[in-house]
């Protein structure tokens, strides 16, 4: 028998957008980053962070509802002094669909 698992995201009426960010990485980033979210009442879905270029840096990829205050959160993120550059990807992002695997 197959367990059927239901989708982890509820379902608001709007569409799932990753974000990745490329962060300085030293202690205090993530908490400065999360804190943004925090203050404003946005909820992060789903969150990764891996150390690249040696260690100087850090990748982030953070899982949110595209609702009508992301494009202010992403300028927010981008005036953040350790937040280096902000892309958005769409929900297909290859990053966080091979992790469902391991939530299943």
């Amino acid at each position: 028998m197959i367990e059927q698992v239901a989708d982890p995201l509820p379902q608001t009426g709007f569409a799932k957008v990753v974000l990745e960010l490329e962060v300085n990485n030293h202690p205090g980033v993530m908490s400065h980053i999360c804190n943004l979210f925090a203050r404003r009442a946005f909820n992060m879905e789903g969150i990764l962070c891996m150390p690249v270029a040696g260690g100087e840096r850090s990748r982030i990829w953070l899982l949110v509802f595209e609702d009508q205050r992301l494009e202010q959160m992403i300028r927010q993120l981008e005036k953040l002094e350790d937040v280096l550059a902000v892309r958005r990807h769409g929900a297909e992002h290859e990053v966080f669909e091979r992790l469902e695997d391991f939530f299943h």
